[in-house]
């Protein structure tokens, strides 16, 4: 299996690029820098021969191009891509940046070009690679907080108006890449204990992880399109 990781520096993408790894798969880890991330650097060290370290700012054209030829110039083709990278302004820090009277452009323009537009671009440069490989598969990881039938509250703006962005656009390449046989799903990983979901979530990374390498083996053609949870259960629009 060859697979595509971004945000793999840490939290759930490092624990995929970990858990893959330990399967015996290629694993193209990309992150925005790659050599100050020491987690990422020990396993490469580990696994010499099947992981490959990649930068990619997913808000640069530039930097999106030049981890496709990357990833071109060592492999014809990939098994599954993991659209991972995320952001969440000033997470932890309780400040109230995403709450009313407290929202800035700069937030929600941040916001949503690494959550929404990033990993539709990301999904674009390696849909050539994706359709040489074996039954190709999109993950993108989004939350609940992008149900709209789900929203409840008012915080966060910015992160969930974006996770809910990047369902539209991942369920729109749905309708267009299942000629190819390509498979484009979006996944609720679940409130993980990560830098971003903060010391208080319910759910382990490594679980989540599982769930969601075990569910990339098990799509159907027929789920092309679906928004479920790391445990393969619908979640709501």
């Amino acid at each position: 299996m060859r697979v595509f990781i971004t945000g793999a520096n840490r939290g759930l993408g490092l624990e995929l690029t970990r858990q893959y790894l330990e399967r015996g798969d290629q694993v193209f880890a990309a992150s925005r820098q790659p050599a100050d991330a020491g987690d990422l650097q020990r396993l490469r060290r580990q696994y010499p021969e099947r992981l490959t370290l990649l930068p990619l700012d997913v808000t640069s054209a530039e930097s999106i191009t030049a981890a496709a030829q990357a990833v071109q110039a060592a492999t014809d083709g990939l098994d599954v891509l993991i659209n991972n990278a995320g952001v969440y302004p000033h997470a932890g820090s309780g400040d109230a940046h995403q709450r009313l009277g407290q929202l800035t452009h700069e937030d929600a323009m941040e916001t949503m070009q690494v959550n929404a537009i990033g990993p539709l671009l990301v999904a674009q440069a390696l849909l050539p690679l994706l359709r040489n490989g074996s039954k190709g598969r999109i993950l993108s990881i989004s939350s609940g907080q992008g149900s709209l039938t789900w929203k409840a509250t008012g915080d966060p703006y910015h992160y969930s108006a974006s996770k809910a962005a990047m369902n539209m656009y991942m369920r729109s390449l749905a309708a267009e890449i299942g000629i190819y046989g390509l498979i484009s799903v979006i996944v609720d990983p679940g409130w993980m204990r990560t830098d971003m979901g903060g010391d208080h979530a319910t759910q382990d990374p490594a679980d989540s992880a599982r769930g969601i390498i075990r569910l990339a083996e098990q799509l159907h053609a027929e789920e092309n399109g679906s928004f479920v949870t790391w445990q393969n259960q619908p979640v709501p629009w």
